[in-house]
């Protein structure tokens, strides 16, 4: 009989789990397209297929759910941009698909920033997020403290790739080639 309960528990805790994953997720894709004011918590049911009720039990309010996805988002992004230490090739390869994939997103966050706290708050954490991306990726360049990391960190900005990518409407491609020639005159001087 124990067995067959601490198997029943440990399903029902996986269950849980999965669906406070499932919900997580669900308002990350919603953010993906809408602004966050406008994102009910019937429509995170709806895409979740669970009801409102059962997101409050797991998150007590829209604030904890909108916190407990932040920091799913800060540790999505943190993933997806893995790239080799001193490698530029692939650091640029790396944010390009990075921006191509979720810049529309990064950019509609930016839009929000002024005008929701939460959204502020991630909107500071992906900047901070970046700027140790940066440091990390091009450290054998760069001190933490060099004035080349906010070189670099401009040069691989969200906002440089707008520029590029939707503003200049270059292909993939060629903002990804323009972006890499950025990085790699800011580090001429240090590679020679």
């Amino acid at each position: 009989m124990k067995k067959t309960r601490s198997y029943t528990m440990g399903a029902r805790a996986e269950a849980v789990a999965e669906t406070r994953q499932r919900i997580i997720e669900a308002l990350f894709y919603l953010g993906r397209e809408r602004m966050f004011p406008d994102i009910s918590l019937d429509d995170v049911a709806v895409a979740a297929d669970v009801s409102v009720q059962t997101i409050l039990r797991h998150f007590k309010t829209r604030a904890g759910l909108t916190e407990a996805t932040m920091d799913h988002a800060i540790a999505t992004v943190t993933q997806e941009r893995r790239a080799p230490v001193g490698d530029v090739d692939a650091a640029v390869g790396v944010i390009i698909d990075h921006y191509e994939d979720r810049g529309q997103t990064a950019l509609l966050m930016l839009a929000q920033e002024s005008s929701d706290p939460q959204v502020a708050e991630l909107v500071r954490r992906g900047r901070a997020m970046h700027r140790t991306w940066v440091r990390d990726v091009f450290a054998p360049f760069a001190g933490p403290r060099d004035p080349l990391i906010d070189l670099l960190v401009v040069a691989t900005d969200v906002y440089t790739w707008k520029l590029l990518r939707i503003d200049r409407r270059y292909s993939r491609a060629r903002t990804e080639q323009l972006m890499h020639r950025m990085a790699t005159s800011l580090l001429e001087d240090v590679r020679h």
